[in-house]
């Protein structure tokens, strides 16, 4: 792909290539004051034609998120209970806001309808996404845009993925370059036409999808952060932001429990080239994020690995028998066993006599000595071992394939940490080396790989 100054990948035929979608997240809309820095920054720059806004989220580490209070309301009226309180509290919250910024009183009666329409039978997925909803229509009115409903032209698919009628219709209802749009996010509707929505988070995959129908330049995604850092700041003290990062790095990093863009949001842009710019809406200067199909010269030169990232929430089986690699269809019908038990797994290492099945703990809850019996039973196995708790860090870099001594670093700062590495694995593509260690040594295994690689000066993809 021939990339522009701008890393856009060369997309430019006509005036709609050059809108830019701006999806908002929740601490963004939280209250009047951040609607007003909203209005500021796409104001600020005329190619800011189509925003996806999010429900409105936390003021302040006190309050609730509108979504979960709607959850709240869906699971009273589910049960017949009485679901006043937590329905007050999301229409409170949106006609002060309406209020406070001066906006002719219309949501009033939004809410009201909202409110009658609520039974035992109405669907989950219908009363959460009122909170996006509402957000955009708000949004619509303080903007004077025009407000786009996605259940008329985003359909998501019963695998929960978004249909490919998706880019005509949606691409037809934003196809005015000298309109500006609000849209929705988090949600469309299925084929029978129910509203469903995408799973948490979903409003950053609106906005890739809003982006990609539009055949758009740009999609900035503001946030409360300035864009993404190399390591958790939970863990590591004042970790270095990443001023460039590509979309294969963001889909191993956001996996493994980097947490700013939803993991499924780079599957539309991605497709298509289109860049995505992680912004911060309380710092509008900063450059954050940009995430790319390629990384320019400047950061191959300066960079030998894009991040780390990790969680603790995995649980590991290992089999061992003598010559399984002469046994044909073993790691089949190994993982025959879970599929018959609908358990997905993570990872699947091996060697020449045994393999280990890395998955999600919770699937194994209450489960775990049926499926190992399972195991036995078809495998007849010289040993089975179960790890019910292990954490995976991943490393990830475009350039460590061509970057000697990666591999070598990180066992070495382990091994200065005292972490005891209990798995490896790395793909094909060597994109990312992943470690697997004990849940409490997860933090100092993580900052002393931070340290091997960054520390005071070392080299690191930063700004």
């Amino acid at each position: 792909m021939v990339k522009n100054s701008d890393g856009s990948g060369g997309r430019r035929e006509g005036g709609a290539e050059q809108r830019i979608v701006c999806k908002f997240g929740g601490s963004s809309l939280a209250s009047a004051a951040q609607l007003r820095k909203v209005r500021a920054i796409i104001e600020a720059d005329e190619r800011r034609r189509i925003i996806v806004p999010s429900a409105p989220g936390k003021r302040d580490s006190t309050d609730t998120k509108i979504t979960d209070l709607l959850y709240l309301c869906h699971h009273a009226a589910s049960v017949g209970a009485d679901f006043a309180g937590p329905f007050a509290q999301v229409a409170e919250r949106f006609l002060a806001i309406e209020q406070e910024l001066g906006i002719e009183p219309f949501l009033a009666g939004h809410l009201q309808q909202f409110r009658e329409a609520m039974s035992p039978d109405i669907s989950a997925d219908y009363v959460a996404s009122r909170g996006e909803h509402f957000s955009a229509l708000l949004l619509a009115a303080w903007l004077d845009a025009e407000f786009v409903e996605p259940a008329e032209c985003i359909v998501i698919g019963a695998n929960g993925l978004v249909d490919e009628q998706t880019w005509e219709l949606l691409g037809a209802r934003l196809a005015d370059p000298a309109k500006r749009y609000v849209i929705p996010g988090f949600y469309g509707r299925d084929a029978e036409g129910h509203i469903r929505t995408f799973s948490r988070g979903g409003s950053d995959v609106s906005g890739a999808v809003a982006a990609r129908a539009a055949n758009c330049m740009l999609y900035e995604n503001w946030t409360d952060v300035s864009g993404l850092l190399m390591a958790d700041p939970r863990i590591v003290d004042k970790p270095r932001p990443m001023q460039e990062v590509t979309y294969a790095e963001i889909r191993e990093l956001s996996y493994m429990g980097a947490s700013v863009l939803h993991e499924e949001a780079m599957a539309p842009v991605r497709e298509v080239g289109i860049p995505v710019n992680i912004r911060n809406t309380n710092d509008p200067s900063h450059p954050g994020t940009r995430i790319v199909a390629e990384l320019s010269p400047a950061e191959v030169a300066s960079t030998q690995i894009a991040g780390i990232a990790g969680k603790t929430s995995f649980a590991m089986i290992t089999i061992g028998k003598n010559l399984m690699n002469r046994e044909v269809g073993f790691v089949y019908r190994l993982l025959g066993v879970f599929e018959r038990n609908g358990i997905p797994f993570e990872h699947c290492p091996s060697s020449i006599d045994s393999v280990s099945v890395i998955v999600e703990a919770s699937w194994l809850e209450g489960r775990a000595e049926q499926l190992l019996e399972e195991i036995r039973r078809t495998l007849e196995p010289d040993e089975i071992d179960y790890v019910p708790g292990i954490a995976l860090i991943a490393i990830v870099g475009e350039e460590m394939a061509h970057t000697p001594g990666i591999a070598a670093r990180v066992f070495a700062a382990l091994a200065g940490a005292a972490v005891n590495v209990q798995l490896i694995n790395q793909g094909a593509s060597e994109l990312n080396i992943i470690v697997g260690v004990a849940p409490e040594d997860y933090p100092q295994a993580v900052r002393s790989i931070y340290d091997a690689f960054i520390g005071q000066a070392g080299p690191g993809r930063s700004q």
